[in-house]
């Protein structure tokens, strides 16, 4: 058996990043990887300018008196001209700040000096403190600045960090192309009447739920006759119009799991037994195509364990061959609310999620950990994870990775 660490090692040593690349509107790259570094050609913000509604002054004035004649106004988007000497610029939030001025007040500071005879002017009741609520020019980003590298994954915050730069396009890694099909005369899909027998086909909408969720680019070639000649048919179509292939299940040695022949006649699979639970049986292989080679995917039959290996295997695969330089993800530490007494030689990964009990939050299990209990997957909120030859007592802190941290 390889330990879980070693099969992570041995998969995303073997990835080949993809060199296909698009360019695209930045409206358009949620969840897109870079494939080239972005780099500013302008300063953010452009110009020292307001934090605050309030009033442009020179510090030296404030230190010499408190009220002044406003001698012009400044919204944003508006330049004022140099600020005369005695005097203040009403200003208003992102408006530059005009040359003769290092400080702003803000509005709720200052009042109208009318009961001292001044009716117009302006009493400041801050003190003298220069740079106080001015943005400087480039506090932001400086021109020339490398903003993001490739490799980088784009979230909503990242697409605004690009347009505050101006840039309207980017270069991204085309999404890979992902193929699923099913085999198993025992399967049947939802709508169809129950069959003695049979069960309903769980795992290729889990999947069909996963791929697209990463940014992933689903074919789904539905099911497949049970034979070998069919399974073989399967795979060189799923290779000829996928970067990957992926299938759960089928993988043993049985008579009637026709996975493992099909792909070594077509060409090279490992199954490795995996210290886990849920999900030890996994497969991983090359196709070989006209076109080169195609990695394979086996994710073990089970649906708990197909989801479980696609989060914890699959995905840091796929995102590493996107071209993702960043796929590891990093656990919450919670206090149990649980025991787990009996140590376990694999690694197990707790369908878990977080409750809130005597004022603090603690995580919780699923009552029934087995691998084909599903309803676990959609109770739960993310994985705790119990190393191997590991006990657990209510109240000991465990990690908890949420499962919004594999997407």
């Amino acid at each position: 058996m390889k330990t879980f660490d070693e099969t992570l090692y041995a998969l995303l040593n073997d990835v080949k990043v993809t060199t296909q690349t698009e360019t695209i509107n930045v409206a358009d790259g949620l969840y897109r990887i870079l494939a080239q570094d972005i780099t500013s050609s302008v300063n953010v913000p452009p110009h020292d300018n307001s934090q605050m509604d309030g009033y442009a002054v020179h510090s030296f004035d404030l230190e010499h008196g408190d009220t002044f004649p406003v001698s012009q106004r400044i919204a944003a988007g508006e330049v004022g001209k140099e600020l005369e000497h005695g005097t203040i610029a009403r200003i208003f939030t992102g408006a530059p700040i005009p040359a003769g001025a290092n400080q702003v007040v803000m509005q709720e500071e200052a009042e109208l000096a009318e009961e001292s005879g001044a009716e117009g002017q302006i009493r400041i009741k801050a003190k003298a403190n220069p740079g106080e609520y001015v943005r400087k020019k480039g506090e932001d980003i400086t021109e020339g600045q490398v903003i993001l590298k490739a490799g980088t994954r784009l979230r909503p915050q990242e697409l605004g960090l690009i347009s505050s730069i101006g840039i309207a396009q980017i270069e991204v890694y085309q999404p890979l192309k992902i193929a699923t099909f099913t085999t198993g005369d025992e399967l049947m899909e939802p709508g169809e009447a129950p069959e003695e027998g049979k069960i309903y086909n769980a795992n290729r909408y889990t999947l069909s739920g996963l791929i697209p969720q990463l940014g992933f680019e689903l074919i789904d070639l539905g099911r497949v006759e049970d034979t070998l000649e069919s399974t073989v048919a399967a795979m060189q179509k799923a290779a000829s119009m996928a970067d990957i292939v992926m299938t759960t299940g089928g993988v043993s040695v049985g008579e009637e799991d026709h996975i493992k022949p099909a792909i070594e006649q077509l060409g090279e699979l490992y199954t490795w037994k995996v210290k886990m639970k849920p999900g030890k049986p996994l497969a991983y292989g090359r196709l070989k195509t006209d076109n080169g080679v195609v990695p394979f995917f086996g994710l073990p039959g089970n649906p708990v364990s197909a989801f479980a290996t696609f989060k914890l295997f699959a995905r840091p695969y796929l995102m590493k061959m996107q071209g993702a330089e960043q796929i590891k993800t990093n656990p919450i530490w919670l206090n149990a609310d649980f025991d787990w007494p009996k140590a376990n030689f694999r690694r197990e990964f707790l369908r878990a999620r977080i409750t809130n009990k005597r004022q603090e939050s603690v995580v919780e299990i699923f009552p029934n950990q087995s691998s084909g209990v599903l309803m676990s997957a959609s109770w739960a909120e993310g994985f705790v994870v119990i190393p191997e030859d590991t006990t657990i007592a209510k109240g000991d802190k465990v990690a908890f990775y949420p499962f919004s941290t594999f997407v």
